[in-house]
């Protein structure tokens, strides 16, 4: 394991890689206003225990990668899956399996469409192409998440209750809220995090549209993951995804929400690694 600073274009992105590079690469890609901790260490381990090399990055405006005014991000979604090449380049990877985490996901088919040539598989987790005939998220999450407002950014406490608030806004029916290991990695957010208010910017970005209308057209195969009881992007979402794009395999979570829980990690790696 070592983190690595990747700069290029005025731009700095904050990477770390596990085992041997010398094996087939997979980029985790995780999703809006999340740093790549929530790929977590135990995850990325067991992920190449199955004969990978793992990278997980900070996407723009989160953890230790390059951050913006809040309100003002200076790139959109093009950028975000530019930078996902770059990283592959600054490692040296011609060709990766790429995992996508919900608005990683977007990333990772943008991705799959702009950049076919450095595509081994996809694979897509929790995440859409915003189809308009799509159920939206549900109503009482949106008041929820609404609800939730913070005036100190700088206020550890406070910004630490704001991010368990959110976090239990995610789960799903099937398992109980992990109060301990939720809170470890919400700290270490804040710890490692520049500038923890520009994670909000990801709400701002723009330019997804004229790819995900395209999805038909990706051609590396492909694996969608979703949960059942995903309270942000219902698992309608995830079946939709794998009747469009060709060549695509779904794995039910039953009862899992917006998360990636550890008690899913077995079913995961293994579809992950059976597709690979």
């Amino acid at each position: 394991m070592a983190e690595k600073m990747i700069c290029f274009n005025d731009v700095h992105i904050c990477t770390e890689s596990f085992g041997d590079i010398n094996n087939p690469t997979i980029l985790l890609i995780m999703g809006a206003t999340a740093s790549m901790i929530w790929w977590e260490e135990d995850f990325c381990k067991r992920l190449s225990n199955q004969g990978f090399h793992i990278i997980r990055y900070d996407n723009r405006d989160t953890g230790k990668s390059i951050t913006y005014e809040y309100g003002h991000p200076e790139y959109n979604f093009d950028d975000l899956a530019d930078d996902a090449i770059q990283v592959l380049d600054a490692y040296k990877v011609d060709k990766a399996h790429i995992i996508g985490m919900s608005m990683g996901g977007i990333i990772t088919q943008i991705i799959a469409l702009k950049h076919p040539g450095r595509i081994l598989t996809i694979s897509l987790i929790m995440t859409s192409n915003f189809d308009s005939s799509l159920p939206r998220k549900d109503s009482k999450v949106t008041e929820s998440l609404g609800e939730l407002k913070i005036k100190n950014w700088q206020s550890k406490d406070e910004v630490i209750e704001y991010l368990m608030k959110k976090s239990k806004v995610l789960i799903g029916t099937k398992y109980i809220f992990d109060e301990k290991r939720i809170r470890r990695l919400n700290e270490e957010e804040f710890d490692r995090a520049s500038n923890l208010q520009s994670r909000e910017n990801h709400g701002f970005i723009r330019g997804w549209g004229s790819y995900l209308s395209r999805i038909d057209e990706i051609n590396a195969p492909t694996l969608v993951i979703h949960g059942t009881k995903d309270p942000i992007i219902p698992y309608e979402h995830g079946v939709h995804l794998s009747g469009i794009i060709p060549n695509s395999v779904l794995v039910t979570l039953d009862g899992t929400g917006h998360e990636l829980h550890y008690n899913d990690w077995d079913k995961i790696i293994n579809a992950i690694s059976k597709r690979a």
